[in-house]
């Protein structure tokens, strides 16, 4: 496939396209005084990331930032969602780095130069290390410190940010680093992942209003989503998919916006959770402006395991990306249209991460992810005319980029990157984006 089949004019007057990346998967975590993050250790340790392989040079998006901006006003982009580093701005998690901040103020000002929307993410997953130290998002003084860190960004560049979301995935930081292992701190414990499910979104509603009281305005949420497929029809594995459903989708969703959490959830998680957990729920539901949706795959669920949650994922029928995940577009539609029903009603909605990792056969030539977002750009469509008020799409990712555990070796990009020479190379998703978006 070489072109989407929709274009701009496809959708309506003001709908939002942009391109996302985030900080420590693009800068350079080596340069601008920016202090080390909890995943220098994880990296460190042998066989938790492919290769070895850190952020410490990544895109050298940190020097080469205003030609990463103009390859997004090529495209014929809106906007540009980014994230900025906690470790670069607060090495430490307390004190200020003056360079850390004086690097993303160049990086603002060059969006709003090329008319770009600033889209920003305060935290994607680079904890400062000396407060992974004292028990991360194990412990209560984390969502604080990241509302002290949202205070310090919004009065530095709330004033020129489009949108602003307090924190990317927190199923990522909280179940798949804590419980599952495979993220940085990289701990299997059930009681560890307990306290962080409910301390990540403490530190949304915290990190809310304490840009509020700073005066930014367009404030939202990011969760991922994935479409949960019982692998057969029999109770058990109806069971294991709503059970997978509520930990990953709805015990978010559901936190930010009603101030609750899924009482199926709460059977397995609640004895874990903070002594006073009920307390902070007001906190936690703060208002926000929109809802952002990251979606990749579904996945296929079955009954297994001796210790709660029970759940076990299959191998799906599907094709899949590079990264082993099934194509499944419909998955988007479904959890949009669901989103939008059961929690955030007249919300304005994005997708707000959408793409594929895949190997380059012939650099340039990119059938596989035109024809995966193209499909999904459809089912965006369909949950639009539905009634869903989606009001922007993002693609993830510009370039390509460190991919946390899985190092250098999955590639997401619209654009290329030669990680010796640094040289990007569009791909052919790329220019079909050009041409679907200013042709």
């Amino acid at each position: 496939m070489n072109d989407l089949s929709l274009r701009r004019g496809d959708f309506p007057e003001g709908f939002v396209f942009a391109a996302a990346t985030s900080a420590y998967q693009i800068e350079g975590h080596a340069f601008g005084g920016a202090g080390r993050t909890h995943w220098n250790a994880f990296a460190e340790t042998p066989g938790k990331v492919h290769g070895g392989h850190n952020g410490a040079i990544a895109c050298d998006h940190y020097h080469r930032w205003p030609e990463d901006l103009d390859l997004v006003r090529q495209a014929g982009l809106d906007g540009y969602r980014f994230s900025t580093s906690w470790a670069r701005v607060m090495p430490d998690g307390v004190n200020v780095n003056p360079e850390g901040l004086d690097f993303y103020d160049r990086l603002v000002d060059g969006m709003l130069e090329r008319k770009l929307k600033p889209m920003a993410t305060l935290y994607h997953w680079e904890l400062p290390e000396a407060l992974g130290k004292r028990g991360g998002w194990t412990v209560r003084e984390i969502p604080e410190r990241l509302a002290e860190f949202a205070t310090i960004i919004g009065r530095r560049l709330g004033d020129r940010l489009w949108s602003t979301a307090p924190i990317n995935e927190p199923w990522c930081v909280a179940w798949l680093s804590h419980y599952e292992g495979h993220h940085a701190p990289g701990l299997q414990s059930l009681a560890a992942a307990g306290k962080a499910m409910h301390h990540v979104v403490l530190a949304h509603g915290l990190s809310i209003a304490a840009l509020r009281a700073e005066g930014v305005s367009n404030l939202g949420a990011v969760c991922n989503m994935e479409y949960p497929h019982p692998a057969t029809d029999s109770e058990e594995d109806r069971q294991a998919a709503e059970i997978y459903d509520g930990i990953y989708n709805r015990w978010f969703a559901a936190a930010m916006t009603r101030g609750e959490y899924p009482e199926d959830v709460l059977v397995g998680l609640e004895r874990h959770l903070p002594a006073a957990w009920r307390d902070d729920m007001s906190l936690i539901a703060q208002p926000i402006d929109w809802f952002g949706v990251n979606y990749y795959t579904c996945k296929r669920l079955t009954r297994g395991g001796d210790v709660w949650p029970n759940v076990v994922d299959l191998p799906g029928p599907l094709p899949k990306t590079d990264m082993g995940w099934e194509i499944y577009p419909d998955g988007l539609e479904t959890l949009l249209r669901r989103t939008a029903e059961d929690y955030t009603g007249d919300l304005p909605l994005y997708v707000t991460e959408n793409g594929m990792a895949n190997r380059d056969v012939t650099l340039g030539q990119d059938p596989e992810r035109i024809a995966y977002l193209d499909a999904h750009l459809r089912a965006v469509r369909r949950a639009m005319d539905a009634g869903v008020p989606l009001k922007g799409y993002t693609f993830w990712s510009l370039l390509d980029n460190y991919e946390w555990a899985f190092g250098y070796d999955k590639r997401f990009g619209l654009v290329h990157v030669d990680f010796d020479t640094q040289v990007r190379t569009p791909r052919g998703s790329f220019h079909a984006l050009v041409r679907a978006l200013t042709g």
